[in-house]
């Protein structure tokens, strides 16, 4: 379901089944002279809404958030398209979106991003900016609604043991999950990968003729496949799915 489309009693559903409510993130970002700037959050976009058409009815897309923190460390912003928004900016807005799905009733929100992913557990600006937000939201939703000393009364006493963390209201993923997955696809900028990816989401956005060799990042460009981009993002929306659905 996609929730601009939805209806009052749909929402309500929605929350009474505690279905996944997932949040697309992206970064408009220069991606070589032959990627479009928003290559990041079209993969995103495109690994969702294969999951999406797969759990019409169990599954919430929400309208996506691009201006993420993309930095400049790839090409300086002049001339190349990238728009960079301070984590510092990001923050409220990100706190703002999240306290206004918990007060509609949410409680099984994920966000799910594929720009700059590497070593994702230890965070890079876009994905920390929302993981602390989430952290920070949730944290002031519960002493609003339970009362300070919350965690501290006995009904929470589950909470190290896996029941009631209500911690898992809100969480953030990189779109790729498992190893077998990251090994196999291994990430780039507007390499093979992502390159391959593009190939299929968008094609008509992709010049292969303008791969610039003196890009060391964007060589192996020259290998992408629309068949190696299937499958990368076959592969990818079941990292989704088992991130969602636990299949």
């Amino acid at each position: 379901m996609r929730y601009l489309y939805m209806q009052p009693s749909q929402i309500r559903d929605a929350v009474k089944r505690n279905i996944p409510v997932v949040l697309p993130l992206g970064v408009i970002e220069y991606h070589a002279e032959h990627l479009p700037i928003g290559t990041d959050y079209f993969i995103a976009e495109k690994v969702l809404n294969m999951v999406e058409e797969q759990y019409p009815d169990d599954m919430v897309l929400l309208p996506p958030f691009y201006y993420g923190t993309a930095t400049c460390a790839v090409a300086d912003p002049e001339n190349n398209g990238t728009i960079n928004v301070s984590p510092e900016k990001i923050i409220p807005v990100a706190e703002d979106i999240f306290k206004g799905l918990l007060e509609v009733g949410f409680r099984n929100i994920h966000c799910f991003i594929a720009h700059q992913t590497e070593g994702f557990y230890q965070g890079m600006p876009t994905d920390l900016a929302f993981r602390f937000a989430g952290r920070k939201i949730i944290f002031e939703f519960l002493d609003k609604k339970n009362g300070r000393g919350w965690w501290g009364n006995e009904e929470n006493a589950q909470y190290y043991t896996g029941g009631n963390n209500p911690f898992n209201y809100i969480r953030v993923h990189p779109v790729r999950t498992r190893e077998s997955t990251q090994k196999k696809f291994k990430g780039d900028h507007t390499g093979v990968l992502e390159t391959s990816e593009m190939l299929v989401i968008h094609p008509e956005t992709v010049s292969m003729e303008k791969i610039d060799d003196s890009l060391w990042y964007a060589r192996t460009a020259h290998q992408a496949t629309k068949e190696f981009g299937e499958d990368a993002l076959r592969t990818t929306a079941e990292d989704v799915k088992i991130v969602l659905f636990g299949e």
